[in-house]
């Protein structure tokens, strides 16, 4: 299809014929709307209502150049440079993780079971969105992050400034430091590490394959469960008792991750599903 003319509709039109050998048409209303409102601040309904309206020259280069990324199979998110979560906005590029629904879930729980003054440890924090998140619902919380990747902890710095909390964060190899006693004790560690193994590349979207960072994603085929066996050692040494460890999980490996708590000491060890019904989240109690 030729370039549209700078109608709404025209460039709804050619928004869908361009990338209907590439997506399923819900995917790409979606993913129309969400551009629309990001560019352009106009709503679904004032689209429908509009759809006669005219776009400049310049905002019609957005929406094309937009469609160039959306056939490399560019995620959404990567291409507006933010994503939401939890009802706040986060930056994103290709040195952070897309922040998912699931890990919504994850946040919500903590919030559901932990009251009082907390002292809280995101490790492997991204994008952030995991403790800033919690600090935006619990301005008494104390909440810290750590990651490897200085260029991530940039992201996170400043997406904790976008949504006016006060999140510590700071460079720091778990793996390196798996026994190390931090200064201050926690009451709860939270963490979504790296759990893909690389064979299981060949089967992933190449969406996140070719976009989002590799270090945030896989572990070595021989050690699908690193992260956890390090993290779970590192919170015996810097929980306090009664101390709460929770962990988003590959659901292939939920089984695995409750044998490992178990056997270096937490109780009230539980394994949980998300909403799509997948082995998803770990909790445990260091006693």
């Amino acid at each position: 299809m030729k370039m549209p003319d700078n109608t709404i509709k025209a460039v709804k039109d050619y928004f869908k014929s361009e990338l209907i050998s590439f997506y399923d048409e819900a995917e790409i209303i979606a993913m129309y709307y969400v551009l629309m409102q990001h560019y352009f601040q106009l709503s679904k309904s004032q689209l429908v209502l509009s759809d006669k309206k005219r776009l400049s020259e310049s905002d019609l280069l957005k929406i094309i150049y937009a469609v160039k990324d959306l056939k490399k199979n560019k995620p959404l998110a990567y291409i507006l440079g933010e994503w939401e979560f939890f009802g706040l906005p986060f930056k994103v590029n290709e040195h952070t993780l897309i922040p998912r629904p699931e890990t919504e879930e994850l946040v919500q729980l903590i919030l559901d079971e932990n009251q009082g003054e907390i002292n809280l440890l995101d490790i492997g924090a991204g994008t952030g969105c995991i403790p800033i998140s919690l600090k935006k619902q619990m301005k008494n919380w104390k909440v810290s992050g750590l990651d490897i990747s200085n260029e991530a902890l940039d992201i996170a710095q400043y997406n904790a400034h976008l949504n006016d909390v006060e999140v510590t964060f700071f460079q720091y190899d778990i793996l390196q430091n798996r026994n190390a006693h931090l200064d201050v004790k926690l009451d709860v560690i939270v963490s979504n590490p790296p759990y893909i193994p690389e064979a299981d590349k060949d089967q992933m979207n190449t969406n996140v394959l070719n976009y989002e960072p590799h270090l945030a994603l896989f572990v070595a085929n021989n050690k699908p469960l690193l992260f956890y066996d390090v993290i779970s050692e590192f919170a015996i040494n810097n929980l306090n008792k009664g101390g709460k460890l929770y962990f988003e999980i590959h659901e292939k490996y939920g089984k695995e991750v409750v044998d490992i708590l178990v056997q270096k000491g937490f109780e009230n060890v539980k394994l949980m599903k998300d909403i799509n019904e997948k082995d998803r989240i770990v909790k445990a109690v260091l006693n």
